[in-house]
């Protein structure tokens, strides 16, 4: 079913998925969202594998492992990640997975599809533990993402209290 507002929202369930990809170790796994997570996540699309702004983006999204589990999703195949990861030196060791999202459809129910050029948007889910969603940003697709806000914004939602533009662990929060 689709999503008929446009992008899935703050506050909404981020749907449950199992997918086919490349996990950190370069093996085809399964990468899934179970019902009931036991972490935060951040699921991030990009449009295509064997780009030139994706590798930066995903390269940079390993900086998130440490908070959340990182899922990095496209429509291009598994076996096309795998081969992605193997000679691109700037992702083959990344720490997180890579899933294939084949006919778009998990992107379709998110709502985070170009229609025009049949890729996803460069979109990006912080997702809490219940699945629901607590921050969505999405980009256009000729412009790449900052993982350092991102990693900033999960801190901030994670750290439950009033946080203020610009704030970083260890500052105070709003009182």
């Amino acid at each position: 079913m689709y999503y008929e507002d446009g992008i899935r929202g703050v506050g909404r369930k981020f749907p449950a998925f199992d997918l086919n990809g490349v996990n950190s170790q370069n093996e085809m796994v399964n990468v899934s969202l179970e019902d009931e997570p036991s972490n935060w996540s951040v699921i991030y699309f990009y449009p295509k594998d064997f780009t030139f702004i994706c590798p930066t983006e995903i390269a940079g999204m390993d900086l998130l492992v440490n908070d959340a589990d990182v899922i990095g999703i496209s429509g291009d195949n598994e076996f096309c990640k795998l081969a992605w990861k193997t000679t691109n030196g700037m992702i083959r060791e990344i720490n997180h997975s890579l899933a294939a999202d084949c006919g778009l459809d998990l992107s379709l129910q998110v709502g985070v599809v170009n229609h025009d050029e049949g890729v996803c948007f460069r979109a990006t889910f912080i997702v809490d533990p219940s699945r629901t969603i607590q921050h969505v940003s999405v980009n256009a697709l000729d412009t790449g993402r900052n993982a350092q806000e991102i990693l900033r914004t999960l801190q901030a939602l994670k750290a439950g209290g009033l946080t203020g533009c610009e704030w970083n662990p260890g500052d105070d929060f709003v009182a």
